[in-house]
């Protein structure tokens, strides 16, 4: 029987990542102790996180028609990724991500979305059909909203499960949030998306239960190094802690967990094995600098699980 179905809809960067000692201040320069260019961009990282560790994935993307572009495409072939559809752009360069990393790794990014903003409703509409066949439907918000918009719209119409991971932060209208089954912010973007700010156990039910409210079924907050909230309609939420690691850096540690946690549910795992699959690949990615350089393989994931039993 062939797997089920996955469709990303994201982003591709080319990351320039600078380790530093401290963020510089307004007006300060500062030196670096290692630069690396790698390949990122939200969607991007969560489908390699996905076809990484076996999902059956297909990737909506725009890159431009420069150098860069074409090396990430055929970076993304080698991750099990079916690129077919993503279209490079004459006219525009690829998206780029600045980021420094100071020693707690943790990090501060600035973006330039370049071909990543011709991912508009009319790619959208020309390569709906890959959406309609699908099982499930990942987006992040680093492509224009409508095209977001657009792409939940086909799932919905076809029954195609909605996955959004709400990143980065921006208030969203009801009319997308309907369309969401499983949505997946951070503190940060849950606050955006609620007015509550999550600090406890109960803070993070009250949130979960205002989007629940707006039509999602599965809130699944994510916290960082404590774990995530889960939340099903009409039933008590709780939390699923993280496995204990040494960070390196956080960089795509969230991108990692979507794509694995979206790979396990649909390989028909139940959601709490699924979400301790997400956190042991996330879990090993933070070990590890970088975006996609950072991201497991699957049978490194099992073994990681079969370790920590």
């Amino acid at each position: 029987m062939e797997a089920k179905k996955l469709v990303i809809l994201g982003s591709v960067n080319a990351d320039h990542i600078l380790n530093v000692a401290h963020f510089p201040l307004p007006g300060e320069t500062i030196s670096g102790n290692q630069f690396q260019m790698v390949f990122g961009g939200k969607g991007a990282n969560q489908a390699v996180a996905a076809g990484r560790c076996g999902a059956n994935i297909s990737f909506l993307a725009c890159l431009g028609n420069d150098d860069i572009g074409k090396k990430a495409k055929a970076q993304l072939i080698t991750d099990n990724i079916d690129t077919n559809s993503i279209e490079l752009i004459d006219d525009v360069a690829t998206g780029v991500a600045l980021i420094f990393v100071n020693q707690q790794g943790e990090n501060v990014i600035g973006i330039h979305a370049g071909a990543n903003g011709r991912l508009d409703t009319n790619y959208v509409q020309r390569h709906g059909n890959i959406i309609k066949e699908a099982d499930a439907l990942l987006m992040q918000l680093e492509s224009p909203l409508d095209s977001v918009l657009k792409a939940a719209e086909i799932a919905k119409q076809e029954n195609v499960q909605v996955i959004l991971n709400p990143a980065p932060a921006q208030a969203l209208p009801d009319e997308l949030l309907s369309l969401v089954d499983i949505i997946t912010p951070n503190e940060t973007e849950t606050e955006y998306l609620t007015g509550i700010k999550v600090i406890d156990d109960e803070s993070a039910q009250q949130a979960a239960d205002v989007l629940h409210h707006k039509g999602i079924k599965t809130v699944i907050i994510t916290l960082g190094s404590r774990g995530v909230w889960i939340s099903e309609k009409n039933s008590q939420g709780c939390i699923v802690p993280a496995f204990k690691v040494k960070a390196v850096d956080t960089i795509a540690a969230g991108d990692t967990f979507n794509g694995a946690l979206i790979t396990a549910l649909l390989e028909g795992q139940s959601m709490m094995p699924a979400i301790k699959f997400a956190h042991a690949a996330a879990a090993i990615a933070v070990t590890r600098a970088g975006a996609q350089p950072s991201v497991p393989w699957r049978h490194e994931v099992d073994t990681f699980l079969t370790s920590s039993l």
